[in-house]
């Protein structure tokens, strides 16, 4: 059996799996209704539900590994509540501690930084709060590792929470010009 690969611009309010049966789903938006993806497509990674951009999706479980192992950078936009210190820009490169399944996780080095121009992203299906609010920042978080909603996690330990999070770039695939809610078939994945 010939593997396909998929990229996809995961839009807000999407589980990052495919339509499951359990009751507690019923009222949920899944991956399927966005493509007729072939059957046993899974998602490499997710995204949760209230985060945006790049999903990898494969028929080959083993192309998984790699991508989520800590070989392979995962870049972030993400626009923050406040005007962003330095300080805290610090704080993420160097790790922070985090809760994780119910225990404390310093998180690794990574690459953080302002981001000079806002990123033209369609408008979010759920408004984010106005400016009128209060100042908002976008910033770019690169990791390499990928704990459960741990992006949202570094911000608010540094006093910035995530208004907004979109995945931008896995290793060397990007979001490029797809369009939201569009996916588009890879030959190879990284």
């Amino acid at each position: 059996m010939e593997h396909r690969h998929f990229k996809l611009f995961k839009p807000y309010g999407y589980l990052s799996q495919f339509q499951t049966n359990a009751k507690h789903e019923q009222n949920k938006k899944f991956l399927g209704e966005l493509y007729d993806f072939p059957e046993g497509t899974m998602a490499i990674g997710r995204l949760d539900k209230d985060s945006e951009g790049l999903l990898l999706l494969t028929t080959d479980g083993k192309v998984s590994y790699n991508i989520t192992s800590s070989k392979t950078d995962k870049e972030y936009y993400v626009q923050v509540d406040g005007d962003i210190t330095n300080e805290a820009l610090e704080l993420l490169q160097q790790g922070v501690e985090i809760s994780h399944k119910s225990e404390t996780y310093t998180t690794k080095p990574c690459l953080a930084l302002k981001l000079d121009a806002i990123p033209e992203f369609p408008q979010r299906v759920k408004k984010i709060r106005n400016e009128r609010h209060g100042k908002t920042t976008w910033i770019s978080i690169t990791i390499n590792e990928g704990k459960f909603r741990q992006v949202r996690k570094m911000t608010a330990i540094v006093g910035f929470p995530t208004l907004r999070l979109v995945r931008i770039r896995i290793g060397n695939i990007t979001l490029d010009d797809l369009l939201m809610g569009e996916a588009q078939e890879l030959n190879l994945i990284i």
